[in-house]
């Protein structure tokens, strides 16, 4: 039993325990405290209380039990996956970080914080002691050390081996990209707004920083952080009734404030949700983040809220309505199943209900979220437009943190040069400095393509195509293999790819970074005359040979021993060679045993040689998914801003063309072909087929899929210029010979149209059967 205290924070001084309001509310709740007496000031509020805690331990084998259950139960050598894992590292408890508070704001976040990295560490050592851990494998996207781990403190974690970075993704077109103040009217080297609580704190009196240890007041915050707020919310607000006026996307541009604390976060919500600023603060004059009544724009997330209802400790609807709220900013509509009904979150009908409320995500107009913390990772928005920070960042992780509630792209759709539209994110506040992006002033921003709801219509239910998941292929080589030289593209040694010669000339780059050929010093040419001498072609194609025996051997698909396979694979090496392998000059053939030549001949070799059914070999099967049936044009339902054509012999509504006349018009003679008794556009479907390319494997998504009247499978390719167009094309006539060979999903052929008279021609002769010309179906055209 002991005496608890009641004030603003949650700490322990001077042999007296304090627990903020909040907080003893939620332990009470929790069961986790019983109040044998309560004590109340002169104003009726509580002041202290006597109260009982009961405290249990739990032993090593009740834990596991607990935690691994019967799944795992006494199995060893486990392998740990820790996701978000710099939420998981081991603290050292007895050397506390003198950068604490601000790191992680309020003592509550901070004591959370390292609570949740000790549990799950020690559960991890508890779990290592009785199962013993083989390997522990952290993911994170800031893979930091945040504090009290002495000189660490900030810096990343040592074992990091595997590195994707943020900048990375930015110059790939991933995420969005962040814009940061980089200049400004003071002149100051650094910006104000690029790190305004550092901007802010010199001007403050003493009173209003609160002292060393204190908290700034929170009026004087808004005070200064008022400009910089509302020169972004005026951005915001022209953009929200920019994307109103085109009205393909109802969603709004979200608007984000992360504070400090919680009173700042209420004075800065109190400002632009009901317009009470403090005195000496104007009105904000933004009518897009302002409450009604019937409406809310603005919301404010406590971190105290969110640890609530991750842990499920949320006790009150006010609290639950909120997590239910924050889940779905940026969504208009709950998943649904296959009827088409809404799947709705546990518990989320019955507080609606009780609320009066309606059913759609309750975060679904949501226009500004003043936050307390970095909200949450996961959070799954992608319409984060603006961020502003008031509160310090000590660390880099708190700033990538912070920035990245704001990259999740709103579209990925490719533009007309075939990459991602930029897509921008402002930022004020947040310190991030490895950023060093910036705005185009002079490039107006192309407004968004209209946005088109693509999705099976059940009264089309009759024209559903469903298909095999392929992930693989298996075979059971006893003794003899064939090549299908039919489905072996061919390969060009090109000099404009790999270049066989090269200029080289001692000199220094000139001044504008490139190296010249003018100056000083002899011009001089190498070639690969040097290696070619003295290699037999011969002796090659024995070494390609030696290798695909050993793959085949080492693979396990195959009973023949090596001496057996090796005279044939070295036959079909040689045939390969001589009739696939084209040099383009200066290229020799003999340039075919280089990379990248060599590993690209041995996977286009693999993926043609196959069990020789001829002789009662069993044929090459499908691997299939296992986690996922077939796949089905139900499930197709997404929205897209590409051009789209409705279609009627098709599940799906419309056809989404990636091209700008071709697809629509193969389309159309797919959609009034008499023998096509349903198609769909290969777009949101889910149907691939595995292929290998440059030592890495790949997946192929052809055009269209077409069930003819005949009932069999037509994959239609509709290609233009593409590299790698005869590599899939093997890959697709390889799966159909495979899923045709196990029969269970129906007769498949593959055909590649390279004209719209082609598309014609293809479906002539798709109507005459499995033999017409120009359509593969698995036909047995090997060679041994």
């Amino acid at each position: 039993r002991e005496f608890i205290n009641i004030g603003s924070k949650t700490t322990t001084a001077r042999g007296r325990r304090y627990l903020t309001l909040d907080e003893f509310h939620r332990q009470v709740n929790a069961g986790l405290l019983e109040v044998l007496e309560e004590e109340q000031d002169g104003d009726g509020s509580l002041k202290r209380v006597y109260v009982e805690a009961e405290r249990w331990v739990e032993s090593d084998t009740a834990l596991l039990a607990r935690v691994l259950g019967r799944d795992i139960g006494g199995k060893q050598n486990i392998l740990v996956f820790n996701d978000e894992a710099h939420h998981a590292y081991r603290i050292r408890k007895d050397e506390p970080d003198p950068d604490e508070a601000e790191l992680l704001g309020e003592a509550d976040d901070a004591a959370d914080f390292y609570k949740e990295a000790t549990v799950w560490i020690e559960g991890l050592d508890r779990v290592h002691k009785l199962r013993g851990i083989n390997f522990c494998l952290d993911l994170s996207a800031t893979p930091y050390f945040l504090g009290r781990v002495g000189q660490d403190s900030n810096s990343p974690f040592p074992w990091v081996v595997s590195d994707f970075s943020l900048t990375d993704a930015i110059e790939s077109g991933l995420v969005k990209i962040p814009q940061l103040a980089v200049r400004d009217t003071t002149g100051a080297e650094i910006p104000g707004y690029f790190n305004i609580w550092r901007w802010i704190m010199p001007q403050l009196t003493s009173a209003e920083r609160g002292g060393r240890k204190g908290s700034p007041k929170p009026e004087a915050i808004l005070k200064y952080a008022n400009t910089p707020v509302s020169m972004l919310a005026g951005l915001w607000e022209h953009l929200r009734i920019e994307w109103e006026r085109e009205k393909d996307d109802p969603r709004p541009p979200v608007f984000i404030i992360v504070c400090a604390n919680t009173a700042i976060a209420k004075v800065v919500e109190e400002w632009l949700a009901w317009n009470k600023p403090p005195v000496g603060v104007p009105p904000h004059g933004i009518a897009g983040f302002l409450n009604t009544d019937d409406r809310t724009n603005t919301i404010r997330v406590d971190s105290k809220v969110v640890h609530e209802t991750d842990t499920g400790h949320a006790k009150s609807d006010d609290s639950r309505w909120l997590r239910f709220t924050l889940d779905t900013v940026g969504r208009t509509e709950w998943p649904r199943d296959r009827q088409r009904r809404p799947i709705y979150p546990e518990e989320f009908e019955e507080l609606a209900a009780k609320r009066g409320l309606p059913l759609h995500p309750p975060g679904r107009d949501i226009r500004c979220i003043v936050s307390v913390g970095m909200l949450t990772e996961g959070w799954d928005c992608n319409t984060v437009t603006h961020i502003v920070g008031l509160r310090p960042f000590m660390s880099q992780l708190l700033c990538e943190q912070v920035v990245g509630r704001g990259l999740r792209r709103r579209t990925y759709e490719l533009g007309e040069n075939g990459r991602m539209t930029e897509e921008v994110a402002k930022i004020f506040g947040v310190p991030f400095q490895v950023v060093p992006f910036k705005a185009n002033p002079t490039a107006a921003a192309k407004p968004p393509a209209p946005r088109h709801h693509v999705q099976a219509l059940p009264g089309r239910a009759h024209l559903e195509i469903r298909f095999p998941r392929v992930e693989g292929y298996r075979q059971a080589v006893r003794s003899r293999v064939a090549c299908d030289w039919d489905s072996v593209p061919p390969l060009f040694l090109d000099p404009t790819r790999i270049p066989p010669e090269v200029e080289v000339k001692a000199s220094l780059p000139t001044n504008t970074g490139r190296p010249s050929l003018s100056g000083p010093g002899r011009l001089e040419q190498i070639t690969l005359s040097p290696y070619r001498q003295g290699r037999r072609e011969q002796a090659l194609v024995f070494e390609m040979a030696r290798d695909l025996t050993r793959s085949y051997v080492e693979g396990g698909t195959c009973e023949a021993p090596a001496h057996v396979l090796f005279p044939q694979l070295a036959r079909i090496v040689q045939r390969y060679v001589a009739e696939k392998v084209t040099p383009v000059p200066p290229a020799e053939r003999v340039d075919l045993f280089l990379s990248p030549y060599y590993g690209w001949a041995i996977e286009r070799l693999t993926a043609a040689i196959r069990p020789d059914a001829a002789q009662d070999e069993a044929p090459e099967v499908p691997r299939y998914e296992v986690s996922r049936g077939p796949g089905s044009t139900a499930e197709v339902d997404y929205w897209t801003s590409k051009p789209v054509r409705e279609v009627l012999r098709s599940h799906v509504n419309y056809m989404v063309g990636d091209t700008k006349s071709w697809e629509q018009q193969a389309a159309q003679i797919l959609d009034t072909h008499q023998g096509v008794e349903a198609f769909v556009k290969n777009s949101g479907l889910g149907f691939a087929i595995p292929y290998l390319h440059n030592g890495q494997p790949h997946d192929y998504i052809p055009d269209f899929v077409i069930r003819l009247t005949s009932g069999d499978f037509l994959i239609l390719e509709t290609k233009g210029f593409d590299d790698l167009a005869e590599v899939k094309a093997a890959a697709a006539e390889r799966w159909v010979a495979a899923v045709n060979a196990d029969g269970q999903h129906g007769a498949w052929r593959y055909t590649m149209a390279r004209s719209v008279p082609q598309v014609r021609e293809v479906m002539v002769g798709a109507g005459q059967g499995p033999s017409s010309p120009g359509l593969a179906s698995g036909r047995k055209s090997a060679d041994r």
